[in-house]
């Protein structure tokens, strides 16, 4: 009995020790790709990083360095940030500046630009000032706002909405922004708003949700914060009008706890039935 107990406990320790010190402190590039049937030209490599949260344990300078290599070592066409760049009462964490967070995110580079949206702990901190140090820095904005990306085969825009959770999403007036003929990518901090996708989208991104933090074998997603149901806390999400995929983010909030849902930044290559 007495041994039942310690071998209880061991994998408890580990468990914990995992879940708040090892996993939080790793960095994964999860590499996708999806084909476009009618798409014009070479591929368009898309990096992102979302829901960076620099200042929680585990997320700090140092590892906002490595999120910064890491997708430049990528050599992608465009970067997109959806957002989420400060904290708010994370267990353990000790806010940065956006400015200093800004300042690293400017030696990203990509031919197309570099491109963010605000979340809602921006927002809570005081959305202008990230919005400011961010476009500082050479940073995009897209705050329900579109943009033509230069360069492409065919009218290819960005678009950004802004952000549910503090009611500054405005999904319609981004969209009335490109021609009736352009292609879109969109980029949100929040998946609630993918219902609104129109279906010339051919992919979009979101954050917010940090894949629940903790997933659990068989269930998924122990917890999703905002209007987003539960199956659209990580991964490809079903049941909207376009592609999106939801990234599990680098930081945390709350608690400094990742489990089965390790940090990660995305690369996906968008290109014709081809790819390889």
């Amino acid at each position: 009995m007495k041994l039942a107990r310690l071998l209880v406990w061991c994998v408890l320790l580990g468990l914990a020790g995992w879940g708040f010190v090892i996993e939080p402190s790793m960095l994964r590039q999860r590499q996708l790709q999806l084909a476009v049937a009618d798409w014009q030209g070479p591929p368009l490599t898309i990096a992102l990083a979302s829901d960076l949260h620099i200042g929680a344990p585990h997320a700090g300078l140092p590892m906002l360095r490595r999120v910064v290599d890491q997708l430049n070592a990528s050599q992608p066409d465009l970067i997109l940030l959806p957002g989420d760049f400060v904290i708010q009462g994370v267990l353990g964490g000790d806010p940065v500046s956006p400015a200093v967070i800004a300042t690293e995110l400017g030696r990203l580079k990509a031919p197309l630009g570099v491109f963010a949206t605000l979340g809602n702990h921006d927002w809570w901190h005081g959305g202008e000032d990230v919005r400011q140090a961010l476009s500082d820095a050479g940073i995009t904005v897209l705050e329900n706002s579109a943009i033509r990306l230069p360069g492409t085969a065919a009218p290819l825009w960005l678009v950004g909405f802004g952000d549910d959770m503090t009611d500054h999403a405005q999904p319609e007036k981004a969209l009335a922004m490109p021609p009736a003929d352009a292609r879109l990518i969109v980029m949100m901090h929040d998946p609630a708003n993918a219902s609104a996708l129109p279906a010339r989208t051919l992919v979009a991104f979101a954050g917010h949700t940090h894949g629940g933090q903790v997933r659990l074998p068989f269930y998924g997603a122990l917890l999703t914060p905002g209007r987003a149901p539960r199956k659209h806390a990580y991964g490809w999400i079903p049941d909207v009008p376009a592609p999106t995929f939801v990234s599990a983010g680098v930081g945390t909030s709350i608690l400094p706890v990742r489990f089965n849902c390790p940090p990660e930044t995305l690369v996906l290559r968008l290109g014709d039935k081809e790819l390889s």
